[in-house]
């Protein structure tokens, strides 16, 4: 289902197809002229540039050509390529952007057109982009005259964080038009993390070497490699038994290693935890009804323990939050741009200290850095989302689909409870990092995943 709005002001020359042919002779001249010129006047800093440049231009013909295609490398890079520039800058997130300029590049340049998935889904994360632009105006501002400001770059990368994660969601759901390529980004995702899961699980700490410590120390990917393979094998009912068997089993082995071996590490496996918990309650929901009073004990028990487990921690984590909304009380409303409460920290005092630090929450940071309308912003794009999930998991009848649907639903709880314990899903670049981008930007893929579903499956997606 797609909206053609009146682009009145925008006229364009009439539609045009690429000449292919001159990149099958172009591309190898351009190679041999660059390294004609880079033998006989190049330095190594030049010929390094020059190639880098080369891959560049053929890696965007590529994206253009294959857009579904990227999202498989944009896995395959966060888990395996070590690359790493300034401020923590990956692959992943140079992948991400590409993608979008790209994307914009062949609607307004190639295509000509503009054509754009209709879905209520997608009016907040556009308006969170907006938001995140407002933003990073506001942190030029300088809010205390006696603190410092946040550096320029790391302004910019906790824009890029916001803005790109926000801006791959609305990409995706215009991307992906067919159900094969949805299911391909799924099994790439749960494929490779599986290989490090049981690696992990069987003593085999080679693995840990080959993938990308922002990855597997997200709790992103955990949560999305035991949600995305349960919900098909409880949800979807084209599987095969063995095909079924074969995903709880995935599951069991992820939750192995997050919860056994990996227990001192809270945030990693508690959101994985809680949404595979709402499947079986979804799957069950008489038997939920029942066990509620039981779930509760449990669940305040569990909580107490965790909780004692780590009381320093908690308790200088609601310290930090009392604080940094302490600080956001200067700009409310648009909040104080990305990353410049860490530097005003200093003027405040937390347990007898004035230090840099940050609050270790996801809405916390969302107010300090979007204000109030930012967090409001995340917070309708979660919603919206649990919304359509809702909805298509009821109306779809295709097995994967509804898998999926049932997945997202679950997932974006799980994402809320991560979001309560640290910035998984949106990085806070003192903090996860740029380097978190890696496993962040999984839900924000899956997310523009459901959109996209709903415009395969129209009929589903009707409003009632």
């Amino acid at each position: 289902m797609n909206q053609d709005p009146d682009l009145s002001f925008y006229q364009p020359l009439p539609k045009t197809t690429p000449n292919t042919q001159w990149v099958q002779y172009g591309i190898p001249a351009a190679v041999v002229l660059v390294a004609t010129i880079a033998a006989y006047w190049g330095s190594l800093q030049t010929h390094i540039i020059l190639i880098g440049l080369i891959v560049a231009i053929a890696g965007g013909l590529f994206v253009i050509r294959n857009p579904n295609i990227s999202y498989l490398l944009v896995f395959a890079g966060g888990m395996f390529v070590p690359f790493a520039g300034p401020g923590g800058t990956n692959i992943s997130i140079l992948l991400i952007i590409l993608m979008v300029i790209l994307w914009l590049i062949d609607m307004f340049v190639v295509r000509r057109e503009f054509k754009f998935v209709k879905s209520r889904t997608l009016r907040p994360p556009l308006y969170f982009m907006l938001v995140s632009v407002i933003a990073l105006g506001m942190g030029q501002i300088s809010w205390f005259v006696f603190a410092k400001q946040a550096p320029l770059d790391a302004q910019l990368g906790g824009f890029s964080l916001y803005f790109f994660s926000a801006a791959a969601m609305v990409m995706t759901a215009n991307i992906v038009t067919e159900i094969k390529w949805l299911k391909a980004i799924v099994w790439t995702f749960v494929g490779l993390g599986f290989i490090y899961v049981i690696g992990r699980a069987v003593g085999l700490d080679i693995v840990d070497s080959f993938y990308q410590n922002g990855v597997i120390a997200n709790s992103m990917f955990w949560l999305w490699l035991a949600v995305l393979p349960m919900g098909q094998a409880i949800f979807n009912p084209d599987l095969r038994f063995r095909t079924r068997m074969f995903l709880y089993g995935i599951v069991a082995a992820t939750m192995f290693v997050a919860v056994v071996i990996n227990f001192d590490w809270k945030s990693g496996f508690v959101p994985a935890v809680v949404a595979i918990a709402v499947l079986i309650g979804l799957r069950f929901p008489k038997l939920a009804l029942l066990s509620i009073p039981f779930a509760l004990l449990v669940a305040i028990y569990l909580s107490q323990e965790l909780i004692a487990t780590d009381q320093y921690s908690w308790g200088t984590r609601l310290d930090a939050w009392l604080v940094v909304l302490d600080i956001a009380r200067i700009s409310p409303i648009l909040g104080m741009g990305f990353a410049n409460y860490y530097w005003y920290a200093t003027l405040f005092s937390i347990r007898g200290y004035h230090i840099t630090f940050n609050s270790h929450s996801q809405f916390v940071d969302l107010i300090a850095q979007t204000g109030i309308v930012g967090f409001g912003l995340f917070i309708w794009i979660l919603a919206e989302v649990v919304a359509l999930a809702w909805k298509l998991s009821r109306r779809l009848t295709d097995g994967f689909a509804r898998g999926y649907a049932f997945s997202i639903l679950a997932g974006t709880i799980g994402c809320i409870v991560a979001s309560f314990l640290v910035d998984w899903l949106l990085p806070f670049v003192y903090n996860i990092g740029m380097n978190g981008f890696r496993a962040s930007i999984l839900p924000w893929i899956f997310f523009g995943g459901l959109v996209a579903l709903g415009q395969i499956f129209p009929d589903a997606n009707k409003t009632s």
